[in-house]
């Protein structure tokens, strides 16, 4: 699949809009996958596209996977503590339930509640934190690993009726997520860590799920 092309940059997002207003007129609900790796920018467009959605009358919800972090004693548990974010410290199998349910959901339903992962001192999810009412139009879940191959992972493009890869330049990207790090409470050299060990081997596995995209998003900082 050659998937489509779009540029898009902070304040500039008028094509994804119009992207989300057309799904919208043929369907009650309409979902949409935002993936990139870490640090490219998805928390920050998911943000701002919920904010025009809503400003224009669609209601719009956020849920991302991060919700979906094993919990850091588990990690500890494990010995992967220093591996989190991997594809394979995250409850991927209730990640996608909870896409499923969002899937069939009607008017009339109870709300659909998320769990929500909360940076910072905490470092870790909280149940039931994001509520998706059943009248909501658009629901917008980012993740890292949306368009990985794995099951359950493979399910995501079945359940969503678009998955976007972010395409950000790299230079920033890495700034970026050095500076969530250190912002985070980490040291410079626990940030750094991170940032060039798991983080990039992570950014190299999600960067080759990008072909399987239905639009690749050229996500540039605006000038």
């Amino acid at each position: 699949m050659v998937s489509e092309q779009a540029d898009a940059a902070p304040g500039r997002i008028g094509v994804l809009v119009d992207r989300v207003r057309v799904l919208a007129k043929s369907r009650e609900r309409v979902i949409v996958g935002i993936v990139g790796a870490p640090g490219a920018g998805k928390s920050m467009l998911t943000d701002e596209l919920s904010d025009v959605l809503r400003g224009e009358g669609l209601t719009c919800e956020v849920v991302p996977m991060d919700g979906f972090h094993l919990a850091q004693a588990e990690l500890e548990r494990l010995g992967w503590a220093a591996r989190k974010g991997a594809i394979d410290t995250f409850d991927a199998d209730g990640y996608v339930a909870l896409l499923r349910r969002l899937r069939t959901q009607r008017r009339g339903d109870p709300a659909v509640y998320a769990p929500r992962y909360v940076r910072g001192t905490v470092e870790e999810s909280i149940g039931s934190a994001i509520s998706v009412p059943s009248d909501t139009r658009v629901v917008l879940t980012e993740g890292n690993y949306l368009l990985a191959e794995p099951a359950p992972w493979c399910e995501v493009r079945e359940i969503a009726d678009e998955t976007w890869y972010l395409d950000a330049d790299d230079a920033a990207r890495r700034d970026r997520l050095l500076a969530r790090h250190l912002a985070n409470g980490k040291t410079y050299q626990r940030a750094l860590a991170f940032t060039d060990g798991s983080d990039a081997r992570n950014a190299e596995l999600i960067e080759h799920t990008a072909p399987r995209a239905d639009v690749v998003v050229r996500w540039r900082s605006a000038d």
